[in-house]
């Protein structure tokens, strides 16, 4: 077994009893003759925090995983302080097929209970990521639900402002000129144009997308679905008005979800998702 060893202190701690570098390696070392393990590498990082993983020795070790079999610590708060940043370690580990052990806390994936702990931590710390991503689509969808725009403030929900409108403080503003190119694309589309060649026809006249890229089919398509350009920004299946400029009618968008709707071959597949004239919050399917 080939064994990375381990070792860190941070400043506050260099004169702590116990937490030397020298101190921990000659734990650890010794640990390593005991069970009759080679030494691959010693990798100290001397001054630095355990609350993130920005440790030069750190990222050289975990980027040499090919050279070792088992990563080896005096405690777990040696390696980690910051509990997420331990269970991703651990992921990562698993993953490649690597071992852990932390010498002072019996804490050793070379045997089967020391995996069971460690997969018990990482089934509790996703569980707390899903609770955390049900509270957060709860919060947000009762936002939307009573989110109320006027002409003078347009609040959004949170998302980055597509093409056509920037946010000044989290509220939503007009690009003229970028709706201008939008209203050509909607006019394109439902006069017979392709994507495609609407694409290629703003590549042509030099224009680039919100990111600065040349346009393409998804760019495309994504305008031609986005309801905020008819007046409503939309966060799941909750639609909900702005007053900011727009760039085509309710008429005109619907007429292009319909067309796009009919160009799809599998009738499955075929969901068009329409807008109203009028309302400031409701939902679509």
């Amino acid at each position: 077994m080939r064994a990375a060893v381990y070792v860190r202190v941070s400043t506050e701690e260099q004169s702590v009893e116990g937490y030397s570098l020298e101190a921990q390696k000659d734990i650890l070392l010794n640990w390593c003759i005991a069970e009759g393990w080679e030494v691959a590498d010693i990798y100290e990082d001397g001054g630095y925090s355990g609350t993130n993983t920005k440790r030069p020795e750190y990222l050289r070790m975990m980027a040499e995983q090919h050279s070792w079999d088992v990563l080896l610590v005096f405690k777990i708060d040696r390696i980690h302080r910051n509990s997420r940043n331990f269970i991703n370690m651990m992921y990562d580990l698993n993953k490649n097929g690597k071992m852990f052990v932390s010498q002072s806390e019996s804490l050793d994936t070379t045997n089967a209970l020391g995996r069971f702990f460690v997969e018990m931590m990482q089934s509790i710390a996703q569980l707390e990521s899903a609770l955390i991503g049900e509270r957060t689509y709860v919060g947000m969808k009762e936002k939307a639900e009573t989110m109320s725009n006027s002409d003078k403030v347009n609040l959004t929900m949170g998302f980055n402002a597509p093409f056509g409108y920037v946010l000044n403080n989290g509220i939503l503003l007009s690009e003229p000129e970028e709706l201008d190119v939008v209203r050509s694309i909607f006019t394109d589309y439902l006069d017979g144009s392709t994507m495609d060649s609407i694409a290629y026809r703003l590549n042509r006249s030099g224009l680039l997308t919100k990111r600065g890229n040349p346009w393409n089919v998804y760019n495309i398509r994504n305008i031609l679905h986005n309801p905020i350009y008819a007046g409503y920004m939309r966060w799941d299946d909750v639609l909900v008005k702005h007053f900011a400029q727009t760039a085509v009618s309710a008429d005109e968008f619907n007429r292009a979800q319909d067309l796009i709707c009919s160009k799809i071959r599998d009738p499955r597949k075929r969901n068009v998702r329409k807008i109203p004239d009028d309302l400031d919050v409701c939902y679509i399917n």
